[in-house]
């Protein structure tokens, strides 16, 4: 496991990073910087990295991470999207997970904004 921090808006988000070989490759082109999309309670920015499917799914579980190959995004699941039916959260098209934040933070998330700068870190 690798650990990073997610910095968006005045929140820092402990996190971990698994050892698949997308996450791998996210490691080690960090830090990596952009603008939060907001997508129910998803946020996502493109990041320069392409990784091909690594045992994607649509259905995730509350704090994963993932890697959402048609947009070449980082993303943070918290909640329910527009695509999610009760009791799920689905991502827009299946990714690649990647890892899962410490979901301490989870209510705070909810209140990111759109735009807001977003910066992934190796944490010390």
């Amino acid at each position: 496991m690798k650990h990073i921090k997610i910095l968006v808006g005045s929140l820092t988000v402990a996190a971990v990073l698994n050892n698949t070989k997308t996450a791998e490759a996210i490691f080690a082109k960090l830090p990596l910087e952009g603008k939060a999309n907001v997508w129910g309670e998803e946020i996502y920015f493109p990041i320069p990295v392409k990784s091909p499917p690594e045992n994607p799914k649509a259905l995730v579980k509350l704090g994963e991470l993932g890697y959402w190959m048609p947009g070449k995004a980082f993303c943070v699941f918290f909640g329910d999207t527009p695509s999610s039916c009760k009791g799920e959260i689905r991502s827009a098209s299946p990714v690649n997970v990647i890892g899962m934040i410490d979901l301490s933070y989870v209510e705070q998330l909810k209140e990111v904004s759109e735009g807001a700068k977003i910066s992934v870190i190796k944490a010390e």
